[in-house]
């Protein structure tokens, strides 16, 4: 197979135009988009939109260009200033989107349509225009004006219950997880109805719930109590079963799935390793009672593989178990630290980091790639983040604004 010159190839979105309300649900949403080659105007207020005061920063300075987390989330997009609380501003963002594909927003279901900028209002003005809210809870529901921050959207879809050690509070895993969950969920419904779009010529209302996509990401917990009435529990630092867990190594940690329901085979791979290498001990895993689930989840059959399999793994490497385990085709993997990520020859082999200008730094700054690459219509940051009201001038003048007036709405705090 053959790849093309991904500088002079198209990318899969190209032609598709997005109109982004800044908001830490739709950051993410929006930068899928954008790196896929859509036009995402992203709109924010004159100020600027929270992301921008949202830490790291450049040298630990903050300032309007110097957010590391907007420099991410926003790359590829254009951007503009607008007070949508202005009429004047309602005024022209009603031009915007009245030529745009796609709006994605997440404000409070009903400050839109109180703004006359709801989807019923701007569908009059462009029929196939879909637009994707997403929000804490959902367009509907007794919880629908409720606030919601990514912790929120943890806990209250069941994924915070899940994080952490067995005998401490929940922990909430790091970064914006609920957020960007929302975001992806947003991605491929809004992907749908844009399909759903070109096929009939009718566009439409997306709502996504950030509590209903954490609850997706439980997997099977709902249905284990469903059928069994039995609550998962937080397994970090524990063996889930013996055999399976995270064990401490001469340079960190890795995890190993030797034992468990659908590692029956794994078992006995392990234990052949470990009479391999002679590990002190390793007779204490012999016997009928290790191929029986119901013992492998005793605390008596985790103390011993512990102590016959800790010691002897703390004088090895991350990369010894892995490639060994690899080897003997055992489930065990390094638990990477971010040294190691980026230290990688895997992703470096398949260049996942880019280097993206920023207006702050003199060199560029290194950010995660997509992990995804498309042979035909490839992947690719367009342009770095925009700086504020950057692209004021040359999306206002595209639908028809001119210099007067520009000047006008920029002295009157619009734009």
């Amino acid at each position: 197979m053959t790849t093309r010159n991904s500088e002079a190839s198209p990318c899969a979105l190209q032609g598709l135009r997005v109109l982004e309300i800044a908001s830490p649900l739709t950051a993410y949403c929006g930068k899928m988009f954008a790196d896929t080659g859509a036009d995402v105007v992203l709109v924010e207020p004159p100020g600027g939109s929270r992301l921008r005061r949202e830490p790291p920063f450049v040298a630990g300075v903050p300032g309007n260009e110097a957010s590391l987390a907007f420099a991410y989330y926003n790359t590829s997009k254009r951007g503009v200033t607008l007070d949508l609380d202005q009429e004047d501003g309602r005024a022209l963002f009603r031009k915007l989107a009245a030529e745009v594909d796609l709006l994605l927003e997440a404000e409070k279901p009903g400050v839109m349509s109180r703004r006359g900028l709801g989807y019923d209002d701007l569908a009059e003005l462009n029929p196939r225009l879909v637009m994707t809210s997403i929000t804490p809870f959902g367009q509907t529901g007794t919880y629908s004006q409720y606030e919601g921050e990514d912790l929120i959207g943890l806990a209250m879809g069941g994924l915070l219950y899940l994080g952490g050690y067995p005998d401490a509070a929940p922990t909430r895993v790091y970064g914006e997880q609920a957020f960007s969950g929302a975001a992806m969920y947003g991605a491929v419904a809004a992907m749908l109805a844009l399909t759903d779009a070109e096929l009939t010529g009718e566009g439409q209302h997306v709502d996504v719930s950030m509590q209903e996509c954490m609850v997706m990401a439980m997997e099977t917990a709902v249905q284990f109590y469903d059928l069994e009435g039995t609550v998962r529990k937080r397994y970090a630092g524990e063996q889930r079963f013996a055999g399976t867990g995270v064990f401490e190594c001469r340079d960190g940690y890795v995890y190993m799935m030797a034992g468990g329901i659908g590692a029956n085979k794994f078992w006995s791979y392990s234990v052949r390793w470990l009479l391999d290498e002679k590990v002190p001990g390793v007779e204490r895993l012999l016997g009928e009672q290790w191929n029986e689930i119901d013992y492998l989840l005793t605390d008596e059959a985790k103390r011993i593989f512990a102590e016959v399999f800790g010691p002897w793994a703390k004088g090895k490497s991350k990369a010894e178990l892995y490639h060994e385990g690899q080897r003997r085709h055992i489930p065990l993997a390094p638990i990477n630290t971010p040294a190691d990520i980026l230290q990688s020859g895997q992703l470096a082999h398949r260049e996942f980091f880019v280097g993206v200008a920023h207006p702050l730094l003199g060199e560029p700054m290194l950010m995660p790639g997509a992990p995804y690459k498309l042979s035909r219509t490839p992947w690719r940051i367009g342009r770095a983040a925009p700086r504020l009201g950057q692209h004021n001038d040359e999306v206002y003048r595209g639908v028809g604004l001119t210099p007067g007036e520009l000047e006008r709405l920029a002295a009157a705090g619009v734009i």
